[in-house]
């Protein structure tokens, strides 16, 4: 079976880029013997965007001006008004594409080929104010006319399955979860992330929290909780990684920026800035826990990337948070700095034996997750085009 599918993601979102690439890397690692990821893109595409598309065996990569940015007003107008790009058409016909995976990207309600629309989450339903006008209806439109069209809707929780058919009583019948999981990156000994949290002159017992600073992430609460922890003479370091803008609230991180000066929070709020994947993974394994503060997720990928190490969590109340985790983390008040306070104040580091069973524990419970991810997805990819047919 061959599945189009075409870069999601960029600068503003590195997280639906992994989310592709984590996905084709478990599919050549565990299914290629029954999907073949075809992976379109324009030939103005930065090479080194593609570079690790390139790398993973099964995939073939198609660059064609297609596909190119410049062309993607057009060829939305033609999926709207005349149901489909017929160029866009042809070249799947082409290619013998079996099935389409859209994400956040229209070909047409007359396309003729089976079609997959992932939705990472509702925010804007949920969080609306983070959301300029126009965000809101791009978003929301494009959600409506992939539903009328006849998608099937992949999510990536029950939670965010049940907010979809929720908001949008269409999509009843049409939507089916598919949890995502990323490979274990815990290879590295404790000395070797010792090391690097060492070049970031980071204590032995410190909270990591990798998120880009966006406006859901809630770094706000934060700030409030360890004001709270120093008025007890508790000092807590929390470092805190991740791209300093939000596209939709560029005020954001200079307002928080002024609140950490304002508050002496520097020694307790450590600004790590953007720093390279590896190191992500190599302070997730030297940090005590890794703390997820956030007012909203569809399928958090930096709590996987914990769950996936074996490391310690403190995560916020989301029902998302304990689908995903369940009892296995530590759990706070999202709206509270004073519930966040007290989570970290209590919260006791692991011992070097039980951090080691824990982290092999999570290698074991990974492998099965990564296969299971890969074999949904491909199962889902089988469905569409079964219904397809029988229609």
């Amino acid at each position: 079976m061959r599945v189009a599918f075409t870069l999601i993601g960029g600068n503003n979102w590195i997280g639906g880029y992994n989310y592709l690439l984590n996905l084709l890397n478990l599919i050549n690692k565990h299914e290629q013997d029954y999907l073949t990821p075809v992976v379109f893109v324009g030939d103005t595409c930065n090479p080194e965007y593609i570079s690790d598309f390139e790398n993973i065996d099964c995939v073939e990569l198609v660059k064609t001006p297609l596909f190119n940015t410049s062309r993607n007003t057009s060829s939305l107008i033609q999926a709207i008004f005349y149901g489909r790009d017929i160029a866009v058409t042809q070249l799947f016909q082409q290619q013998h594409i079996d099935v389409v995976f859209e994400s956040a990207r229209f070909f047409g309600w007359r396309l003729g080929i089976p079609t997959i629309a992932w939705f990472p989450d509702f925010q804007h339903k949920l969080l609306p104010h983070l959301f300029s006008y126009k965000a809101w209806w791009k978003r929301e439109l494009g959600f409506r006319i992939q539903i009328t069209s006849g998608r099937t809707i992949m999510l990536s929780s029950n939670d965010a399955k049940s907010n979809c058919e929720h908001y949008y009583s269409g999509s009843r019948g049409q939507t089916q979860t598919v949890h995502f999981a990323v490979p274990s990156n815990s290879s590295n000994s404790y000395e070797d992330a010792r090391k690097t949290a060492d070049s970031y002159n980071l204590p032995t017992h410190f909270f990591f929290m990798p998120n880009q600073f966006w406006r859901h992430k809630n770094h706000n609460l934060v700030l409030d909780a360890l004001n709270i922890l120093r008025q007890r003479d508790r000092q807590i370091v929390i470092a805190v990684s991740g791209k300093q803008n939000d596209p939709q609230a560029p005020e954001y991180f200079p307002e928080l920026l002024q609140k950490i000066n304002q508050s002496q929070l520097e020694e307790n709020f450590r600004l790590l800035g953007v720093i390279p994947y590896s190191h992500i993974a190599l302070l997730m394994q030297a940090c005590s826990a890794f703390l997820n503060p956030s007012l909203f997720e569809g399928w958090s990928t930096t709590v996987e990337e914990a769950r996936s190490m074996g490391v310690p969590m403190l995560l916020s109340n989301l029902d998302v948070h304990y689908e995903q985790m369940g009892d296995e983390a530590h759990y706070f008040d999202r709206n509270s700095a004073q519930s966040l306070a007290d989570a970290l104040d209590k919260f006791k580091p692991l011992n070097e034996s039980e951090r080691e069973y824990q982290t092999k524990t999570a290698r074991e419970n990974n492998t099965r997750l990564t296969k299971q991810f890969a074999r949904d997805f491909v199962n889902l990819a089988n469905h569409c085009a079964i219904k397809a047919k029988a229609l």
